[in-house]
């Protein structure tokens, strides 16, 4: 159990290497490692809308399954990643009704989606950070920042989020007609194109 390391969702990408996937960003809460996962468009349409805090008018797979759990009193305690094999992370889910504990295997996408929802943690082992984990330009490992292990799990920062997330987020604002975010949100896409 102490070889476990605690992970946040850091944010969305589109992915360089594999067509109609996009990569999920998750971060080390008490360190600067970040673990690409690979996932499909479903997967990352399910985490976006929760992470952007949009309702569907009506639910996906991953609130459905959460309604379900949630009506007879089931909660999830954890996500476990702890196998990364041929580029395939894999995922435990921890379920407890009070009485019994469950634990069920997940792809990590859909394990993702639903802690995201349930604001339940998500851990992997030190010899999986240390095989898929990478270090963000300009960062060292041996930056401590307890300012990012303060931030809840489930809100990643909008300055984190990729290019394409920004446009699509600044078109809903010009919609919205909330034009000083919008500004706000235009400045961060200029600066992230220009780099």
């Amino acid at each position: 159990m102490d070889n476990r390391v605690k992970l946040r969702i850091m944010g969305l990408s589109y992915s360089q290497l594999q067509s109609g996937a996009y990569a999920l960003i998750l971060a080390q809460v008490d360190g600067p490692y970040r673990i690409p996962v690979v996932i499909g468009a479903a997967e990352a349409q399910s985490i976006a809308i929760k992470m952007e805090g949009i309702t569907p008018p009506r639910p996906v797979t991953h609130d459905l399954f959460t309604s379900f759990a949630h009506a007879f009193g089931v909660k999830l305690k954890e996500v476990f990643i702890y196998k990364f094999e041929d580029g395939i992370f894999s995922s435990e889910l921890t379920f407890t009704d009070g009485e019994r504990t469950v634990v069920l295997d997940s792809r990590t996408s859909d394990a993702i989606a639903i802690a995201i929802r349930t604001k339940s943690p998500i851990y992997t082992t030190q010899a999986i950070l240390d095989e898929t984990g990478f270090l963000l330009e300009g960062e060292t490992a041996d930056e401590n920042r307890p300012e990012q292990a303060e931030e809840d799990a489930s809100e990643p920062r909008v300055e984190n989020y990729a290019v394409e997330e920004l446009e699509r987020m600044l078109e809903r604002l010009i919609e919205q007609e909330n034009y000083e975010e919008a500004a706000r949100i235009k400045q961060l896409i200029d600066k992230k194109s220009n780099k």
